[in-house]
């Protein structure tokens, strides 16, 4: 199913993102592509108005150059430029299109498609905040396209730290500063985006790990609320192992590929590097699905052993008002031969023995603790 995600706050400031990437200050379209060249692993000049046709130009003029482009929550002129330039197959572009997919990948041609999902931890809402990216592999050419522009606009809302290392990939910067990982082409750069998504989830593990302790003990302490924070961090700890089983298999896809491909073995080192931390990060994601549904149990145990402890209140106090009750309606019958009906201490005693006999019950009762 398409992942979700908590209100309508990743595309609320799309237009000022698009703004700042222009350096301007915000307007109604989306931001021009940002397009790099590079030449012999070396990064290039930044080309000056150079369409997308003008990139791919430059990087089939000879094999050790390549054009990589990144897209910012991108328009929909700018995908069929895109489609267009490189001429993607119609379903394909129909994808880019349309977002909200779960991590995949799929091959048209000389042409790679995945779908990845980033993540970043919002403490003070407990929420996991998911970013769709589309990466598109061709030889000599690389396209990143964001699809939540709002991850980049580090002002306000559930969205990534400036110096956020994702963030940094999306400006370039960690991928141009590593000249011998533009040696071996595209895929490091696909690789490279993997490995930053990767790594981005382990704050995010922690940020639910904290909130578990934080649960454990909220349990213990007797706080009625704690049960819809339980659920509502369950369904945080869920999203994330979905969006984690389905980037496991698009690594392996991956895999699978490399001799097909003739992947560098290098790069196979970096991406089995990738694939291990993934492993580690499923695997913690794991125990804290299974540690949450174990503290959901000890807390349905709890709640039903404290509802337990009221009716045994509830039951006490419910016999000790039955017995003087009883008393009275024994003496408030009409008969006329009845004991102690004439008696002048008749009345003294039937109170007397509603006091005493509610006296005893609460000291039975106070000695088995019911009360």
């Amino acid at each position: 199913m398409p992942m979700r995600r908590h209100g309508p706050s990743l595309h609320r400031h799309a237009d000022r993102a698009h703004g700042q990437a222009n350096g301007g200050t915000g307007t109604s379209g989306g931001a021009a592509p940002m397009i790099r060249y590079v030449s012999g692993g070396v990064p290039g000049r930044q080309p000056d108005g150079d369409s997308v046709a003008d990139a791919l130009e430059f990087s089939r003029a000879a094999p050790d150059r390549m054009a990589m482009f990144f897209y910012l929550q991108p328009e929909r002129e700018q995908v069929m430029e895109l489609g267009e330039a490189w001429d993607l197959h119609p379903l394909l572009l129909e994808d880019l299109l349309n977002a909200h997919q779960r991590p995949k990948l799929e091959r048209y041609g000389d042409v790679l498609f995945l779908v990845v999902r980033s993540a970043s931890y919002v403490d003070q809402q407990e929420e996991v905040v998911f970013a769709e990216f589309h990466l598109l592999l061709r030889p000599g050419a690389v396209a990143v396209l964001c699809q939540d522009g709002s991850w980049i606009d580090g002002t306000s809302g559930p969205q990534l730290d400036e110096e956020h290392p994702l963030t940094s990939t999306l400006r370039e910067r960690s991928v141009l500063e590593d000249v011998n990982l533009l040696e071996l082409g595209p895929e490091a750069v696909l690789y490279r985006v993997l490995d930053t998504i990767v790594d981005g989830y382990d704050p995010v593990l922690k940020g639910l790990r904290v909130d578990q302790e934080q649960i454990e003990r909220q349990v213990f302490s007797g706080d009625a609320a704690v049960a819809e924070r339980i659920y509502r961090l369950s369904q945080e700890v869920i999203d994330m192992q979905q969006v984690i089983t389905s980037l496991r298999d698009v690594i392996d896809d991956l895999r699978a590929g490399f001799g097909k491909y003739e992947i560098h073995s290098e790069l196979q080192a970096y991406l089995d590097d990738v694939g291990d931390h993934l492993v580690r990060a499923a695997a913690r994601v794991r125990d804290l699905r299974d540690a949450l549904s174990q503290i959901l149990d000890v807390n349905g145990t709890l709640v039903a052993q404290r509802q337990n402890e009221d009716m045994k209140k509830i039951s006490g106090w419910a016999a000790i008002l039955f017995a003087p009750t009883l008393i009275g309606a024994i003496y408030g019958m009409n008969f006329d031969d009845m004991p102690e009906l004439h008696w002048a201490f008749g009345y003294p005693m039937a109170i007397g023995m509603m006091v005493a006999l509610g006296v005893l019950l609460y000291v039975i009762f106070k000695r088995s603790k019911w009360m």
